[in-house]
């Protein structure tokens, strides 16, 4: 036995440690008692001289802590290179001695786009990766009930193809700063690097005031002062402008996002109770979570469209077969009902919290500090050939004037507004035109030198031309120096953005060879594929350039910030 001093300090560290730092304890203690006097995790005989460090990133966060990163480790006397994964030669993984991987995570458990092919190159190559020594910071959003699950699966692929985790992986929440900084003390510590000179961990230097500004979840509370359909009568579609008002400035900028956590639909709510036999006054406590059974379902947990992994487990709790797709609770209950017995609350144990929806700003502070729009599109979709809609694209579509709404800011900082002197290029079709509406608001109430230039695109003239009179005023005003519309469904061909980017090519090039910076919104496939796709073409043909040559200018572009996405 242990004084019970020392045993509470043990359960102490038990209890708040995550399953991969307890993994990573036991290592620690089993390296100690085996008598080699070695943890598992130890410091190499000798310092690391090498390291490479890479990057996979959406909105920049896993950018500016691998860069951040990267000046730590020189100032500790090491040769570190820093590399984006979508610039990474896979290649090279098998030369690598110590890599340490700085990703995100995005949506439902998917990397980020730059690092889609690094992320499938790991799922499929069969290289051995003996002499790789690694460890991994992962970024999510633990409002997500996939958190951090991109760090998660590459650590596992790694692990498959042989590589030693000297650290466990570091899962970091949107107030990622602290754990990061203490994850990459960690790292400087195990390496041992420039012991000759420097002190040991304490004497790495705190990420820089930039990277370090706190951006934790700060629930916000708000009232829609506005909300407008933006569709006319005739159209089939529906898009809504809402509007925002708090109490207090809002910290946020153009380019940001807003996180809205929606609730279920009561009707639904209803009729799960029914289906399930639940009494819906009884208490439950969750994981997350606690309250009654109504409540838990109304307000707490997702019941539509549950993921593959929560339908499993209904199978196993109800004992019927089925399928491997994904449903929503209610049709679950009701095709499969649950055995006689079952307590209800085991269903409740299965499901994933509610996530929260990411919608872009389409204002700027500098127009109105303490107001917030955003434009939200019915997200519809056909499931087994019947019309289904978004949770919280009709949640907020349905939600009156005066209705409360708790939400928080999502910041991008990789897609931002340059200097006011800089030309800019939007190209927003559909509710992708929601930030540039925020750009455009902040240039006006500035001033800004820096021409604008427009193309948004949509179906019809007459009935989905969003913020038309505003885009008409900006333009009279000299605020929007060119405008390109597309609209899709009112010519026997279908005329697309990047079609009108084509036709104005010359105009276009001669804009970034000025150092414009280009921005594309919405949606990410097919229509960021195919305007990159024309963007390429343009430079190709107006810019005299190879197939080859192109691609390098537009890597240029991306390295300058000169091309900066929004999609989704």
């Amino acid at each position: 036995m242990i004084p019970e001093t020392k045993l509470n300090i043990l359960q102490e560290l038990i209890n708040t440690s995550s399953k991969e730092e307890i993994i990573w304890i036991n290592g620690y203690l089993n390296g100690l008692v085996s008598g080699h006097g070695t943890p598992a995790t130890a410091k190499p005989s000798q310092p690391v001289k090498k390291i490479s460090i890479l990057y996979g990133t959406e909105t920049g966060n896993s950018k500016k802590l691998a860069l951040q990163f990267t000046t730590v480790a020189k100032q500790h006397a090491l040769n570190a290179r820093c590399t984006a994964v979508d610039q990474y030669r896979h290649e090279d993984l098998v030369k690598e001695g110590y890599l340490f991987i700085v990703i995100s995570t995005q949506g439902e458990g998917e990397p980020p786009e730059a690092a889609k092919k690094f992320y499938d190159f790991l799922h499929t190559t069969e290289a051995r990766l003996e002499n790789l020594k690694y460890s991994i910071l992962a970024l999510g959003d633990s409002s997500y009930p996939l958190f951090c699950k991109t760090g998660e699966d590459v650590d596992a692929q790694l692990q498959r193809l042989g590589a030693t985790r000297v650290l466990p992986v570091q899962k970091c929440d949107v107030d990622y700063e602290q754990p990061a900084e203490d994850w990459f003390k960690s790292v400087i510590n195990l390496l041992g690097a420039g012991q000759h000179a420097l002190q040991p961990v304490a004497a790495v230097p705190a990420l820089s005031n930039d990277v370090a500004k706190k951006h934790t979840k700060k629930n916000i509370e708000g009232v829609i002062t506005r909300s407008v359909n933006l569709n006319d009568k005739d159209s089939t579609r529906r898009t809504w402008h809402i509007e925002i008002r708090a109490d207090e400035d809002l910290d946020y900028e153009a380019g940001d996002s807003i996180a809205i956590v929606p609730t279920n639909r009561p009707e639904v709510v209803e009729r799960i109770i029914e289906l399930g036999k639940a009494d819906p006054e009884e208490q439950v406590n969750l994981a997350k979570s606690a309250g009654t059974i109504r409540e838990l379902l109304a307000g707490k947990l997702n019941i539509c469209y549950l993921l593959g992994s929560a339908v499993k487990k209904y199978a196993v709790l109800s004992g019927h077969e089925i399928p491997e797709i994904r449903m929503d609770l209610v049709d679950l209950l009701r095709i499969y009902p649950l055995k006689d017995g079952t307590p209800f609350a085991e269903v409740l144990n299965i499901l994933h919290p509610i996530a929260p929806r990411l919608y872009s700003v389409s204002s700027s502070p500098k127009m109105e500090p303490r107001e917030v729009h955003i434009t939200v599109s019915l997200n519809g979709f056909l499931k087994q050939d019947e019309q289904h809609y978004g949770l919280c694209s009709s949640f907020l579509g349905d939600l009156p004037v005066d209705t409360v709404v708790i939400f928080y800011v999502h910041r991008n900082r990789s897609f931002k507004l340059p200097a006011p002197d800089k030309d800019i290029i939007m190209v927003g079709p559909g509710t992708g035109i929601a930030p540039f509406r925020g750009f455009l608001q902040e240039r006006d109430v500035e001033a800004a030198p820096g021409r604008n230039w427009l193309f948004f695109g949509e179906r019809n003239f007459t009935s989905d031309f969003f913020y038309q009179t505003e885009i008409q005023q900006y333009h009279e005003t000299g605020v929007l120096h060119k405008v390109n519309v597309a609209f899709s469904r009112d010519t026997d061909k279908k005329i697309y953005v990047q079609h009108k980017m084509k036709e104005h090519g010359k105009d276009l090039y001669n804009w970034l060879v000025k150092g414009a910076v280009f921005y594309v919104a919405g949606s990410k496939v097919p229509m960021s594929q195919e305007v990159e796709e024309a963007l390429l073409g343009i430079i190709e043909e107006h810019g005299g350039k190879s197939e080859r040559g192109a691609k390098e200018f537009l890597e240029q572009m991306k390295k300058e910030g000169r091309y900066q996405k929004d999609v989704y």
